[in-house]
C-alpha cells in the first residue's frame, strides 16, 4: 500500500488518518524532526500543523521561517500526490518562495486547496506530455487566524516511466 492508497482511505477512516500521519513521519525523513501532523484532508484541500516546539523555534522564539517553508512544500506536494497518484508521477520541487508576515509564536496551520478543475487539467495535460510544472499557493496562519506567510510552490510532475537519473 502506497501513501496514495493511504491517503485515499484517511478521508474516512480515523485508522488510516492515524496511519498516514505516521507514514508521512517516515517517508519523508527530513521533517520527522518537526514533528508536522496532517490535521484535514480532502480531495480539494489539506491542512498541516507546525507544532510550536524548540526545534521548530528561531532565535527570538518564533517558528522559524525555513519550519514554516517546509510545511509549505509538504502541504502542497501531499495534496498533489493524494489527487494524482504517488505511483504515476514523480514530483521534484523546482521552485520555492515564502513571504513572511507576522511573527509565529503559536501553532501553525500550512493550508494548500486546489479545485478539482484544476486537478482535471493537470491530468489532462499529460495525454500530450509527460511532464509539466504546477504552481500551488498555500498559508500559513496561527492558531487565531493571523496570516503568517504566503508561500509559492512550483512541482515539476513527470510521469515514473520517463524518469531517466544519471548513475
Amino acid at each position: 500500500m502506497n501513501l496514495t492508497d493511504i491517503s485515499k482511505k484517511a478521508q474516512n477512516s480515523k485508522f488510516y488518518f492515524w496511519l498516514l500521519n505516521k507514514v508521512i513521519l517516515y517517508k519523508i525523513p527530513f521533517n520527522y524532526p518537526h514533528k508536522f501532523k496532517i490535521v484535514k484532508l480532502t480531495e480539494q484541500s489539506v491542512e498541516i500543523k507546525v507544532p510550536y516546539i524548540k526545534r521548530n523555534k528561531n532565535h527570538l522564539n518564533g517558528i522559524h521561517a525555513c519550519a514554516m517553508a517546509t510545511a509549505v512544500e509538504m502541504c502542497s506536494g501531499i495534496l498533489l500526490l493524494h489527487n494524482l497518484g504517488e505511483d504515476k508521477y514523480r514530483l521534484i520541487l523546482k521552485n520555492l518562495n515564502v513571504d513572511y508576515l507576522y511573527q509565529a509564536k503559536k501553532p501553525a496551520i500550512a493550508t494548500f486547496s486546489i479545485s478539482e478543475e484544476e486537478i482535471n487539467s493537470i491530468a489532462e495535460n499529460f495525454k500530450n506530455s509527460d511532464k509539466q510544472d504546477v504552481d500551488c499557493s498555500i498559508s500559513v496562519k496561527d492558531s487565531e487566524g493571523n496570516l503568517l506567510a504566503n508561500g509559492k510552490a512550483l512541482w515539476q510532475l513527470k510521469k515514473w516511466n520517463k524518469v531517466q537519473t544519471k548513475v
